[in-house]
């Protein structure tokens, strides 16, 4: 009796909840029974008659048969139609039917008549395709830095490196003071534009994660930050030892880039951890600081940057969220779900 009270709550729950309208009519098309969402969506009350449908109204009948497709065939899969709704409009609607209910003796039949609003189908499918165009934009665009990287680094780097072996013969010849002081000027702007394209090379994509992987890359990245930000602390935890899919790699590398970029610029902090966990159905990843935080609510205080994570994050099929609190510090979080992306 328990479990049967249990079942009838829930499908309670489901008929009154479900997006999908769900309507029980008598082979007159009178509304016996109906959910919130068939009201909702085409504004008819209990007792009003279905109308029919475009496509009813314009078909060419058999002799006998029921004017309404869907009661003529008892069961379709599924239908679609404009339908008028109580103010006149129509809508674009899915329809499917069943018989649910037959009494022989005085031929009384009930039908289940189901409708799915196309409209939110169209937007489903917008939405797919508004995020399936930023991804193709994201690999697009990483796929332009690991050229320019690769370009950078194998081309202008050696090419870099082979006037420095250049300038070593010239000085090892040179006997004028002067030209040597001069030559010495000359190295010192070439070593700077060296780490320069180092530098560059590195924060377009660097070669460790390709090679090595996420953790590698990661600390190569600590490492930088601490030589240029001497006043932090960077630190980095992790239960992962293996390689992620490619695509969770760089994504996640570019939370923590641009993460930790606004912290060194803004965050006045001193301390910054990083911690990526591996989890049974995700991978988490988290970096807090203790600077001086901002107010989320005030919308000026989300930048491009933010905006760039949570999309990462959203193409992966995961979330992204920040919490800080003036004088308090902040506190980033990122998932990555075990799904489609990492088979």
């Amino acid at each position: 009796m328990k479990s049967f009270q249990l079942n009838q709550r829930y499908l309670r729950q489901i008929f009154e909840n479900i997006q999908d309208g769900i309507i029980i009519m008598d082979q007159t098309r009178e509304i016996l029974l109906m959910n919130p969402a068939a009201h909702n969506l085409t504004g008819w009350l209990l007792h009003d008659k279905v109308p029919f449908c475009t496509f009813c109204q314009n078909r060419t009948l058999r002799p006998g048969e029921n004017k309404c497709y869907l009661i003529a065939r008892e069961e379709v899969p599924f239908f679609l139609s404009e339908m008028p709704t109580y103010n006149g409009n129509r809508i674009n609607v899915e329809m499917s039917t069943a018989l649910m209910f037959h009494d022989e003796e005085t031929n009384q039949k009930e039908y289940l008549l189901v409708l799915r609003d196309q409209s939110l189908k169209k937007k489903e499918e917008e939405v797919r395709m508004s995020k399936l165009m930023i991804q193709k934009l994201i690999e697009a665009k990483e796929s332009e830095h690991k050229r320019l990287a690769q370009e950078l680094h194998d081309g202008v780097g050696q090419s870099l490196y082979s006037i420095s072996v250049a300038l070593q013969a010239i000085e090892s010849r040179i006997q004028d003071d002067r030209l040597q002081n001069y030559i010495d000027d000359v190295r010192k702007e070439l070593d700077y534009v060296m780490n320069d394209v180092k530098s560059y090379s590195h924060q377009l994509r660097p070669q460790s994660l390709d090679r090595l992987g996420l953790n590698a890359a990661v600390h190569g990245m600590i490492s930088m930050l601490e030589k240029n930000n001497p006043s932090m602390s960077f630190e980095y935890s992790t239960n992962i030892d293996y390689r992620l899919p490619s695509t969770v790699e760089i994504n996640l590398y570019r939370v923590i880039q641009e993460a930790t970029h606004n912290i060194t610029k803004y965050s006045e902090a001193e301390i910054v951890s990083i911690q990526l966990m591996d989890h049974k159905h995700k991978v988490e990843l988290s970096i807090v600081d203790d600077g001086k935080g901002f107010d989320t609510t005030l919308s000026h205080n989300y930048g491009l940057g933010l905006h760039h994570m949570e999309e990462r994050m959203a193409q992966l099929g995961g979330a992204f969220r920040i919490d800080s609190t003036p004088n308090q510090g902040t506190r980033i979080t990122a998932f990555v779900p075990k799904g489609e992306v990492f088979l």
